[in-house]
């Protein structure tokens, strides 16, 4: 780059002429040799200047006399513009170059690339010690629209005063906002990480109802992405079991973890336990319905017809009529225990409604 720049002062100093389009072809590259060599657009422009006055201070050998101040000036003014443009054509190059890698670190990293060694390898540059133990939080919202990059910038912001900028990565997928943190202890409560984020993303964006959901500890490469599945399996779960939550507690979510372990027995459990509700006059829903607030009312009909905004004489016809259709009474531990799980799976599935997409569950 330096030999660049003399080369084209002595040919200034020697023949007395303005530069051509060699010349600022020439210095062009050598802007964009500037920024890959990390040097700051300012670095390169005095370097410039500082080359092209020591070899105008004294001219080649042959050179008829000293170029006019004119021809110096016209010079000066000609290169530095095209060097600044060389150098920020590269420097955006660059870059893309390092957002293209970024993107495809975090893809591997989240999906849970086979390449253990060279996904350590990769996160260096990214700031993550892939042997240490992180969990993922994950953020989206319920209302108020899709994340956007203010909302990213606020939950890095908040990552970083509270972890440092070191082993942090924050980013987006799949309409969620994803931060990577480094785990303070093996024990303590795993969701606080996912409990400070969400007050920092309620404070930042109040027009916005937020869900947060948080995946336990584990160390190394593969721990991060375990980590991850586990926040996105609380998501789709609290969407579709307990849609007005807007945080996701970490054990509240693992019978559901248990219950959807085996597909198969789940489906056949539904389908025995639940298919005669759907003969019912006005269909199963209105039972599930009423089912799920007697449980979640601590089997007390007053506070489920309450919940429900029905009369109490209802949810008593109504639990009557789950117990003739399917011969499970909820007022009996055991049999409200098989209705229960049959309800879940109904959620998880979901049933009766073929048409509503499968979710991934865990």
């Amino acid at each position: 780059m330096t030999q660049i720049f003399e080369q084209v002062a002595h040919r200034i100093a020697r023949d007395d002429e303005p530069l051509t389009e060699a010349d600022l072809d020439d210095i062009r590259a050598a802007g964009s040799k500037a920024a890959e060599q990390g040097m700051t657009a300012g670095e390169a422009v005095d370097l410039y200047l500082t080359t092209a006055t020591e070899a105008w201070d004294t001219p080649p050998r042959g050179a008829p006399q000293q170029p006019t101040g004119r021809t110096v000036l016209t010079a000066i003014r000609a290169a530095v513009p095209v060097l600044v443009q060389g150098y920020s054509s590269a420097g955006q190059s660059l870059i893309r170059q390092e957002e293209t890698a970024r993107l495809e670190f975090i893809d591997d990293l989240l999906r849970g690339d086979a390449d253990v060694a060279g996904m350590v390898q990769r996160a260096e540059p990214f700031g993550l010690d892939l042997s240490a133990t992180h969990q993922v939080v994950l953020a989206g919202p319920r209302s108020g629209g899709p994340v956007d990059e203010r909302d990213e910038s606020a939950l890095t912001r908040a990552v970083v005063d509270r972890y440092g900028e070191r082993d942090v990565l924050v980013t987006t997928r799949a309409g969620y906002v994803v931060a990577v943190v480094p785990s303070e202890t093996d024990g303590g409560d795993v969701d606080e990480p996912a409990r400070r984020l969400h007050d920092v993303l309620r404070r930042s964006s109040p027009r916005k109802s937020w869900r947060v959901a948080v995946g336990r500890r584990y160390p190394g490469a593969y721990g991060v992405a375990r980590s991850y599945r586990q926040a996105r399996e609380a998501m789709t779960l609290a969407e579709r079991l307990h849609p007005d939550d807007d945080m996701v507690q970490t054990r509240d979510v693992l019978i559901y973890r248990v219950l959807g372990r085996d597909r198969v027995a789940l489906a056949d459990l539904v389908e025995t336990v639940l298919t005669p509700l759907a003969q019912a006059r006005g269909g199963a829903e209105p039972l599930l319905d009423t089912l799920d607030a007697y449980i979640a009312a601590g089997e007390v009909s007053t506070e489920a017809a309450r919940r429900l905004h029905v009369s109490v004489r209802t949810v008593t016809y109504r639990l009557a009529k789950i117990t003739a259709l399917t011969g499970y009474d909820p007022a009996i531990p055991i049999q409200r225990l098989t209705l229960q799980a049959a309800l879940i799976g109904a959620r998880l599935l979901p049933w009766p409604d073929p048409g509503q997409p499968d979710p991934q569950l865990p």
